[in-house]
């Protein structure tokens, strides 16, 4: 059985962003000026050949842990399904 697995990073609140503020500066070049702060992250999908959804989870926030995640200034959530 194939499960999905979608992890979310991005930096933690008080890290600062510098693709976000290049890209909240560009949106107001072209004019968007409503926008107040942007912050960039990254997704990951995975492809998981597990059976058990709560040992997949635990295995993915363990790559999250070790190599995916730089849990210093990167906090993540886990989506399995």
């Amino acid at each position: 059985m194939t499960m999905k697995a979608r992890v979310h990073v991005m930096l933690k609140d008080g890290v600062l962003d510098p693709q976000g503020e290049a890209v909240k500066h560009a949106l107001g070049t072209l004019g968007f000026r409503n926008v107040e702060a942007v912050r960039q992250g990254k997704v990951i999908e995975l492809d998981l050949a597990a059976t058990d959804k709560a040992a997949a989870e635990a295995e993915v926030k363990a790559m999250c842990e070790k190599l995916l995640a730089n849990t210093v200034i990167e906090k993540y959530s886990v989506e399995v399904a």
